[in-house]
């Protein structure tokens, strides 16, 4: 996994999968990001949050909650398990569908953090002003990241951390986490092997695409 979107053969930094049609003017615009563990995704959230005025909605904290409720320790192992108990029981998309209507409800440009299987990508893209970033990092690079922000997810070893991973990365289940098919989806992806300033300029690039697509 160095080189994990050269493996899964997806585009490179600001590469657009296909022309936009939202008008921006008129509607909300929401983003929803998928990537690697530690890849970053929270940074985009962060600065879009605070800079761009964007709303924020975590398939984490929805789990969270829903694992306090079931009385389950908060860790990937039961991220994982209530997910997919739940994507099982309704919809592969049904946690983003809930995220979705909150979202849209409001009325403003929001981003969904994160988008972990084809269900979820594929009815956030069947609903219009919808734009897919995927971010990726070296394994090294994003192990050292997550001990530094020590969530309740985050206490592993390097080798249980390549598990979980690995675990979360590929399914022919369509209601289990498929991290490399979301990838693919991507209408822009991000490498994220250096600093926040050199991701936030990446980021404000592709920002300034989409604004200026949606304009013309």
């Amino acid at each position: 996994m160095s080189d994990f979107f050269a493996t899964f053969a997806i585009f490179t930094l600001c590469a657009l999968r296909e022309p936009f049609s939202y008008d921006l003017r008129l509607s909300m615009l929401i983003i929803g990001i998928t990537g690697t563990i530690g890849s970053g995704k929270g940074t985009i959230v962060d600065y879009l949050v605070h800079n761009k005025g964007f709303s924020h909605y975590s398939v984490r904290a929805f789990l969270t909650n829903e694992i306090k409720r079931r009385n389950m320790p908060v860790d990937r192992d039961s991220m994982v398990i209530v997910a997919n108990d739940l994507r099982t029981k309704f919809t592969p998309a049904y946690i983003i569908e809930q995220l979705y209507n909150i979202a849209k409800k409001e009325n403003k440009n929001s981003i969904i953090e994160s988008i972990r299987n084809k269900g979820e990508a594929d009815f956030l893209k069947s609903q219009g002003d919808f734009v897919l970033f995927a971010i990726d990092a070296n394994p090294q690079v994003r192990y050292q990241r997550i001990k530094k922000r020590q969530s309740e997810t985050d206490m592993i070893s390097y080798d249980e951390f390549l598990m979980n991973e690995q675990r979360e990365m590929s399914s022919s289940d369509p209601n289990i986490q498929n991290i490399a098919k979301c990838i693919q989806m991507a209408d822009f992806t991000f490498t994220n092997n250096g600093t926040i300033p050199e991701l936030i300029h990446k980021l404000d690039k592709v920002l300034n695409k989409i604004f200026y697509l949606n304009k013309s």
